[in-house]
């Protein structure tokens, strides 16, 4: 028991709802605990995304005493009690349930599917998937109870699972997503016995259904730690079971292209979260599912055909094999489809074709798309900036940059007097 001179938890730092729920489950007569990433986030200094509270009443018994409860879950009952926008999550204690009933169920590989066994705060410590995030802190004295030595590892950087790791990825084989993600977002090192686990169990994340997989999917890559999140994935060979194809196109040319380009396009999205600013899902998908397209297309066009129908063609088929693994919702496939198409349109740049094509909702991932290209090596820099400067410039000065040069006979360029009665070169576009 870490008492409250013993850490520097505060309660200026919780939110004043959070508050309100354990002071509430406490005058009941009820045990009330903040516990779980909002204990492990307060320790550092971080503000918590959101605060979870765990106690010995029951879900039914927390209905009663609050109002603005809903029950939900099938696999574990939990209550979420809202206040606005702000919800407030309540669970009780789970137990050892060492014994299958009705409360419990495994699969055949030891997944749990239904897990109602409630039991107390030193049962409920074990059924955590972490050291560092079963930690309890307790409103009745504002002490902080630790029974696995999370503490210890929150100073020495450390994730460490609790129990065998085997056995805990078995139960949910997601925990080895959440092990990377915890891992890039804190700046921790990974237990060797979990890292052992992890190669050994990686191939269990295929029976995860697809959706499950794509929300994992956003909460890995939309965090502002993409870049080290995609390296350690390899590292321990989970993003091959993520995105084969994307995997198997970067062992094609490891030091090239498709590496390069999926590296600056996730040190784009981080730097983009860093500086406040908004990062598309589509656009970071787009950027995964790339190159597997590019190499379909090239497939298809070996078999002659058209290349349009072939980049089409190409388009369709990868993400039909990825969201088998992946449910990426329609409207996330269309946006991405949308950003894959523009590029060859950005080769038109004569005629109406560059204003008609600046109008497009996608115009500007588009155009961030191709500038990603451009910067490693698959788009002609030229044509990026000529495109920054489209963008930047004049009706006017678009009217000049698109009109195409007109040649006399022998090729030569004719020289045309505009209204004002100055001559121009209609090749260059200059005075003369």
């Amino acid at each position: 028991m870490y008492q409250r001179s013993e850490h520097s938890i505060s309660r200026t730092q919780i939110s004043d709802n959070a508050l309100k729920v354990l002071y509430r489950l406490k005058k009941e007569g009820f045990d009330a605990y903040l516990v779980g990433g909002c204990v492990r986030d307060l320790l550092l200094g971080r503000e918590p995304k959101d605060f979870d509270v765990v106690t010995n009443a029951d879900p039914e018994e927390i209905r009663k005493i609050f109002r603005n409860c809903r029950l939900i879950g099938r696999r574990f009952r939990l209550a979420h009690v809202h206040f606005g926008r702000e919800v407030i999550e309540v669970a009780t204690f789970r137990g050892e349930g060492a014994e299958q009933n009705d409360k419990q169920v495994l699969n055949k590989e030891g997944r749990l599917l239904r897990d109602n066994v409630y039991g107390t705060i030193e049962e409920d410590v074990w059924r955590r998937d972490f050291t560092v995030n079963a930690l309890y802190y307790n409103i009745k004295d504002y002490s902080v109870a630790d029974y696995v030595g999370g503490m210890e590892d929150h100073k020495a950087g450390t994730l460490r699972l609790i129990g065998d790791p085997e056995t805990r990825f078995r139960e949910d084989p997601v925990r080895m997503l959440r092990a990377v993600r915890f891992a890039a977002k804190l700046g921790f090192n990974l237990h060797p016995d979990c890292k052992k686990a992890i190669h050994t169990t990686a191939a269990l994340l295929e029976s995860i259904p697809s959706a499950r997989l794509y929300d994992e999917v956003l909460k890995l890559f939309l965090a502002g730690n993409a870049l080290q999140t995609f390296e350690m994935l390899r590292q321990y060979g989970l993003f091959q079971v993520l995105f084969p194809a994307t995997e198997k196109s970067l062992t094609f040319e490891e030091e090239g292209f498709p590496k390069l380009f999926l590296i600056k396009a996730l040190q784009n999205s981080d730097n983009r979260i860093a500086e406040g600013k908004t990062v598309t899902a589509y656009f970071l998908l787009a950027a995964f599912m790339w190159e597997p397209v590019q190499m379909l297309a090239k497939e298809l066009l070996k078999q002659g055909g058209d290349e349009y129908m072939a980049y089409q063609d190409a388009a369709n088929e990868a993400i039909s094999r990825q969201i088998r693994v992946t449910a990426m919702p329609r409207h996330i496939t269309t946006a991405m489809r949308e950003v894959w198409s523009l590029q060859p349109k950005f080769i038109a740049r004569m005629g109406s074709k560059p204003s008609r094509l600046i109008t497009h909702p996608r115009f500007r991932a588009g155009y961030d798309f191709l500038l990603l290209r451009a910067v490693t090596g698959g788009a002609d820099p030229e044509l990026a900036k000529w495109w920054g400067k489209y963008q930047e410039a004049n009706e006017n000065e678009q009217r000049k940059m698109t009109q195409p040069p007109r040649k006399a006979q022998g090729g030569k360029s004719v020289r045309r007097r505009n209204p004002r009665g100055n001559v121009k070169d209609s090749g260059t576009g200059k005075e003369v």
